[in-house]
């Protein structure tokens, strides 16, 4: 799959401004609401093809690693929770760890791993922010904007935002709205959901939720919907849990790979 707006692909070599202007010109072609062409109720971690359904939606899960001076990016491809297609590809990377310019850090071994899948995504789940950013263009938005590809941001921390309550000991399934802060330009919207995906039975521990927003061409509360449903009896939804042992397993192979051609 190539880029769709390849001019909207991060360049790590520009400067800190030329990398915020991009972000906000991002945010601004990057559509917060549903528009994608595939039923939500038929992305499920189960079977849901029916004759009147057709082929269930394809969802990618995306995540990173970083090996030496080599970013990885890592793609897994699941229908009804069943993996179809794995790719990866590891890229130079020096562009250090800034907070609200992750895609010009991760944005080039994704953008290779993705180019590397046979498989035409239907929607993509990030391991990182989509609009729970200082600019409304975390990782999911801009690559999501890039590729054009429905897209949910799923992160471990908020970035950014004001959630409506106390996320504390909430239940499983609970869900709390983001209000964009003073911290967030261009809305005083709803930017996303801290979602509950698992929790303790005993009150004596408490897992903390995952944090959702919409990157482009999905909805806050479709966002929201769809992580949950994608989840699979752990904290992070399979996608991109898969995702992530995918770029430990690549990690391996490239830094393998690097040791015998040195050797």
């Amino acid at each position: 799959m190539e880029p769709v707006r390849p001019e909207f692909v991060p360049d790590p070599d520009s400067s800190r401004e030329e990398m915020e202007a991009l972000q906000r010109t991002v945010a601004d072609e990057a559509i917060f609401a549903d528009e994608f062409p595939f039923d939500p109720a038929t992305v499920s971690m189960a079977n849901t093809l029916t004759p009147t359904t057709g082929d269930s939606p394809i969802v990618v899960g995306i995540d990173q690693a970083f090996l030496d001076e080599r970013a990885v990016g890592a793609v897994v491809a699941l229908r009804d929770g069943e993996v179809i297609e794995r790719a990866s590809a590891a890229v130079d990377c020096e562009f250090p760890y800034i907070p609200g310019l992750l895609s010009f850090r991760e944005a080039g071994a994704i953008v290779a791993a993705v180019g590397n899948l046979d498989t035409q995504p239907d929607l993509a789940v990030f391991d990182g922010s989509g609009r729970i950013h200082y600019r409304e263009a975390g990782l999911a938005t801009h690559l999501g904007v890039v590729f054009d590809l429905p897209s949910i941001g799923v992160a471990k921390n908020l970035l950014c935002g004001s959630p409506q309550g106390s996320l504390d000991g909430r239940s499983e399934g609970a869900r709390v709205a983001i209000d964009a802060d003073e911290d967030v330009e261009g809305t005083d919207e709803i930017i996303g959901y801290a979602l509950q995906t698992r929790q303790y039975d005993s009150g004596n521990r408490h897992i903390n939720p995952v944090y959702v927003s919409p990157g482009h061409r999905v909805g806050p509360e479709t966002a929201a919907d769809l992580v949950e449903q994608l989840c699979d009896g752990y904290k992070l939804p399979e996608p991109t849990r898969l995702a992530d042992s995918h770029a430990a397993t690549a990690k391996g192979e490239f830094g393998e790979r690097a040791r015998n051609d040195g050797s």
